[in-house]
């Protein structure tokens, strides 16, 4: 797995690590049940701070996208494809409503309505 941070860009490390295993989960290079580096591991390669990692990985398991297990570390969870695959439709349907002149609130409406509906 190649991740890369460009510590002059405007957007934070942290961010850049997550985004950077979202896209290689989306490309299909890594899938459920691989394992990511060990957050020092990574952050030693990176020569960044060891927090800035544990951030990007919380944030990646806030997402659904990795789990954390005690002496395994992060691990890409069984839901990681499912889930990135829902947040591409979601992004084309987000830039279609702003498109169209949708305020988020009405879309998020919408959305509710129509999975309480399922």
């Amino acid at each position: 797995m190649i991740i890369s941070v460009d510590p002059t860009s405007n957007t934070p490390l942290f961010e850049q690590i997550a985004s950077a295993v979202q896209t290689q989960i989306s490309a299909g290079k890594i899938h459920a049940g691989d394992r990511l580096p060990s957050a020092k591991q990574l952050a030693l390669a990176l020569d960044i701070n060891l927090h800035t990692v544990l951030h990007a990985y919380q944030v990646l398991r806030e997402q659904g996208l990795v789990t954390m297990r005690r002496g395994s570390g992060a691990v890409i969870s069984s839901q990681a494809e499912a889930i990135n695959e829902i947040h591409r439709e979601t992004q084309s349907l987000a830039e279609r409503a702003h498109t169209l002149g949708l305020s988020a609130e009405a879309v998020a409406s919408l959305f509710k309505e129509a999975y309480r509906g399922l």
